[in-house]
């Protein structure tokens, strides 16, 4: 049986549907990240399964009960929202501790439970700190701690790290993801960033318009984006339409060879910027090399042709051409998808 269960659940503010008729499933120790641009319904999403939002229809089951009725403190789920809303005239250990508090927690016990998930969210000691001394990444630990303190069957993250840089996001969503399997949490977490959700997943949704668009694990969603919508959502930019035959799909770039057994007809076909290849301009699809931005590891290419829309390429440091250079493109099949 999942933990959580969505069963066709609506929300309308007036004549919009912001969820329609939404249905998803979360088993026990599963984390599932929903993805989505601004407005696509995640973070209402969230709030109907905290009871912080009514539905207009559908229903809403943890552990198997309809949770309608059920207020948001009885429903034993944890919320993390992104700007901690951590209590400013508390030290870190009453922040983390006040969920106890409420619940009727012994004071040795609500301190016991305050060291070990102080410890286990990397702030050792800390509990007389002042939440004003602590850097944004110190105050995403203890929002955290503050969560997991009641034991909630259910934890739910809202843009967790959205306003952290970059680079503590990446190192936060890893000891996340290692800290969730440790515990056998059950997570359910919405964001707008793919990096992020494909990292701390099991599963990934990714919605559009109050719906789902495709959900799976990060490969994959990675790997077959369901639609264009999809695939731009991802970062893919050399989405176009396409008429495939047998090997080959014809489109404003020419013929482009596609797998074996891709799905014929009018399609819409992706290519990888990884499978664009490069070399002089008589051996393909002739381009200008419009701009070119270092990457580290490789070097993101924009490539215009005479017809059709500009082309984006990662080509290694070697391989990248100068700016306003003439260059031929050639395609890798295998960094090609049919989308149905």
């Amino acid at each position: 049986m999942a933990l959580l269960a969505l069963d066709q659940v609506t929300v309308r503010f007036g004549e919009r549907a912001v969820l329609d008729s939404v249905s998803l499933t979360v088993a026990e120790h599963e984390t599932v990240c929903v993805l989505g641009p601004s407005g696509s319904g995640k973070s209402t999403l969230l709030r109907v399964v905290a009871g912080l939002q009514p539905v207009d229809g559908g229903r809403v089951t943890l552990a198997g009960v309809d949770q309608a009725g059920v207020p948001v403190h009885r429903r034993g789920v944890g919320l993390m929202f992104q700007d901690h809303q951590l209590f400013p005239q508390r030290d870190v250990g009453g922040n983390v501790s006040f969920g106890l508090r409420m619940r009727g927690v012994g004071g040795a016990e609500r301190r016991r439970r305050t060291a070990g998930l102080l410890d286990l969210v990397g702030l050792p000691g800390s509990e007389r700190r002042a939440v004003a001394s602590l850097s944004g990444g110190e105050q995403q630990r203890v929002a955290l701690a503050r969560a997991l303190a009641p034991e909630p069957r259910l934890l739910m993250l809202d843009e967790p790290l959205g306003q952290l840089d970059r680079g503590l996001r990446e190192r936060l969503v890893v000891e996340l993801r290692g800290l969730f399997g440790r515990l056998g949490t059950t997570v359910l977490a919405v964001t707008h960033d793919q990096g992020e959700a494909f990292t701390l997943a099991d599963r990934v949704v990714v919605m559009r318009d109050g719906r789902i668009a495709q959900t799976g694990t990060p490969l994959e969603v990675w790997q077959r984006p369901a639609d264009a919508f999809v695939a731009r959502f991802l970062g893919f930019d050399n989405v176009v339409p396409a008429t495939v035959s047998g090997a080959v799909a014809d489109t404003v770039w020419g013929r482009v060879p596609v797998p074996a057994g891709s799905p014929e007809g009018a399609r819409t076909l992706l290519i990888r910027p990884g499978g664009i290849r490069v070399g002089p301009a008589a051996t393909g699809l002739r381009c200008v090399a419009e701009a070119a931005v270092f990457r580290g590891d490789h070097v993101a290419v924009r490539l215009r042709p005479a017809e059709g829309p500009a082309l984006e390429a990662e080509l290694s440091l070697g391989e990248a051409p100068r700016e306003g250079a003439e260059v031929g493109v050639v395609f890798a099949a295998g960094d090609v998808v049919v989308l149905d």
